[in-house]
């Protein structure tokens, strides 16, 4: 399903103990930006109506699986480097992405798509 890359695992344990729960992580998938859809993500106390939660190396995720076709396969990565920190999506699903790197479109994609300015 989606994999977290041991800089992804360390980032959300940290994020966890930062706000100090173990409520799992919610991965999800919205419409907007450029290309059409975002990922959202989120920490989450109680699931929702079609929510699963999953084990992945070791970190509670939880995904609606409404946005499964749009995930499936999904790598989550971490990285800092000058610009400062964050999560880095890999998705095989993507057919575009816009060049701000934040949202993407699928061949399921859930709304028609922006053009980018």
């Amino acid at each position: 399903m989606i994999t977290l890359t041991e800089a992804a695992v360390k980032r959300v344990r940290i994020l966890q103990a930062q706000r100090q729960t173990n409520a799992p992580l919610r991965i999800g998938v919205k419409s907007g930006g450029c290309s059409g859809l975002s990922y959202t993500m989120d920490f989450v106390e109680e699931l929702q109506p079609l929510e699963r939660e999953y084990d992945c190396n070791g970190v509670k995720i939880v995904i609606n699986d409404l946005y499964r076709p749009h995930l499936e396969g999904l790598e989550l990565d971490y990285a800092e480097d000058l610009m400062g920190g964050g999560f880095r999506f890999y998705n095989p699903n993507a057919t575009r992405s816009c060049s701000c790197g934040t949202s993407f479109a699928t061949s399921k994609d859930m709304g028609k798509p922006v053009a980018c300015s």
